[in-house]
């Protein structure tokens, strides 16, 4: 997975606005939500919908 650094400062999380960490293939909410979003061709899908509880 490659995603920009630049962008990785600025994304957040659409459900509580929490910070993103990158843990395996997946961005995960490192605030009260804790979705888990899947990226998909180095592009985050920032989707609640599909957005997975870990």
């Amino acid at each position: 997975m490659n995603i920009d650094p630049a962008l990785m400062e600025i994304i957040v999380c659409p459900q509580c606005h929490g910070d993103l960490a990158v843990v395996g293939e997946e961005l995960v909410c490192q605030g009260t939500c804790g979705y888990a979003y899947p990226v998909r061709d180095d592009i985050p899908v920032l989707l609640v919908d599909e957005a997975r509880r870990p």
